[in-house]
């Protein structure tokens, strides 16, 4: 029998499998079936489409030789006789089903984002008012760097890698910004206080305020945004609002499928919800995580296409160790593991830092074990850096040439 291989979701995780799948020599066919009018692309880099340094078509992903349905919303599945319906009405069959439905953004419970007097289909099922956006997709990007020509002042409410990322893109356009956040620094699910002061200056130098600690609690204006008020009364006058609050599953497909559901669809290490169903990326859960991240999510999409075309029938995916790189606009910073020794007063830490090249780096060690690191502003040894980690062995040598390639500067270690 020729397998029918149906990808629901036309995302990152969606065109790794594909890829990845083809690339293998998998048998059958393969079809991504997508909900945006395009094929899938990489969304990491919609900030650099925002500031034009990308076009859209410029960041499409490979499909190996699967077939691209975009345009076509998935609107229900049944499991039990293995098929799925699309939005026109008509019924497609598959023998195996990936679910790679992604995540929808978080929309904050800030007072005055939506319209008053009528819904749609904007911010997951509501219009938000006039100058109020989210970055998601490539229509995302392109309604934005619209409004963006005209615009003078822009406040971004998250200060996580999307946050900062369409941030510094917004400066890069000419228009002030400021972002506010939550935490009591910025990404602070990857990097330290110290990493984050850092990063902070250098948003400073390219025109980028941040007020961390703080939380956007309205947004005043009426049908079109005019400032944005904090939880201590002070306001940001404004003319757009980006929200980068992150991401929540998208589940509601497996939900009315009957299939299991937690915070995203509940994978195994064979990445299986039920007998034929699969899930990668941003929707699925394994061992109570949901990664959200392009790396995991590819790693999930490799191992499933190994499993499925036959190249490595037991394949298992284990789960990812924490670690994020961000590249954009100057700014440069990657993460591995643990990054806050205070959690285990059994780590020591190796710490450099040079301000006039506004860098940071940092080493989380358990012995002669690496368990964590920071690079904020120099990433030369990276790569080493990404191997001792993904090594996960006994350091040779002295960690510190893990940090430097010859470059002066001043550190401390404990």
């Amino acid at each position: 029998m020729t397998p029918r291989i149906a990808v629901v979701g036309g995302g990152m995780a969606a065109a790794r499998f594909a890829e990845r799948y083809g690339a293998l020599g998998g048998p059958g066919t393969v079809t991504v079936y997508g909900a945006e009018p395009r094929a899938p692309y990489n969304r990491v880099l919609l900030a650099e489409v925002l500031t034009g340094r990308y076009d859209a078509e410029s960041i499409a992903l490979p499909l190996g030789g699967a077939t691209a349905r975009p345009g076509c919303e998935v609107v229900a599945l049944d499991p039990r006789v293995r098929t799925l319906r699309l939005a026109d009405g008509s019924t497609e069959a598959w023998d195996e089903l990936v679910l790679a439905t992604g995540a929808n953004p978080v929309l904050p419970p800030v007072r005055g984002l939506r319209r008053a007097d009528r819904h749609g289909p904007a911010g997951g099922g509501h219009t938000l008012i006039e100058g109020v956006h989210t970055l998601r997709t490539v229509e995302d990007c392109a309604r934005l760097a619209e409004e963006a020509v005209g615009a003078k002042r822009a406040v971004v409410i998250g200060g996580g890698v999307l946050g900062v990322s369409a941030a510094r893109a917004l400066a890069a356009l000419g228009v002030r910004t400021e972002i506010v956040h939550q935490a009591p620094h910025l990404i602070e699910r990857q990097l330290d206080g110290e990493a984050a002061e850092v990063l902070r200056e250098r948003l400073r130098a390219l025109g980028v305020e941040c007020y961390t600690g703080n939380r956007a609690r309205a947004v005043h204006g009426g049908e079109r945004v005019g400032a944005v008020e904090l939880a201590g009364g002070y306001r940001l006058d404004c003319d757009l609002v980006v929200l980068a609050c992150g991401t929540r599953p998208r589940t509601a497909l497996a939900h009315a499928a009957g299939l299991p559901v937690a915070t995203g669809v509940l994978v195994d290490d064979a990445l299986a919800v039920a007998p034929h169903v699969h899930a990668v990326g941003d929707c699925a859960e394994h061992r109570g995580t949901v990664h959200g991240l392009a790396g995991p999510a590819w790693e999930q999409a490799d191992v499933l296409a190994r499993r499925l075309s036959g190249a490595e029938p037991d394949a298992r995916y284990p789960g990812t160790r924490p670690r994020a790189r961000l590249s954009t606009g100057g700014l440069e910073y990657a993460a591995f593991g643990t990054v806050d020794e205070t959690l285990d007063p059994g780590l020591d830490v190796l710490r450099l830092t040079d301000a006039t090249r506004g860098s940071y780096k940092k080493l989380v060690l358990r012995g002669d074990r690496l368990v964590g690191a920071i690079l904020l502003g120099d990433l030369a040894t990276v790569d080493a850096l990404a191997g001792a980690f993904a090594d996960d062995g006994a350091l040779a040598g002295h960690p510190l040439h893990l940090l430097t390639q010859g470059t002066a500067m001043t550190g401390d270690m404990r």
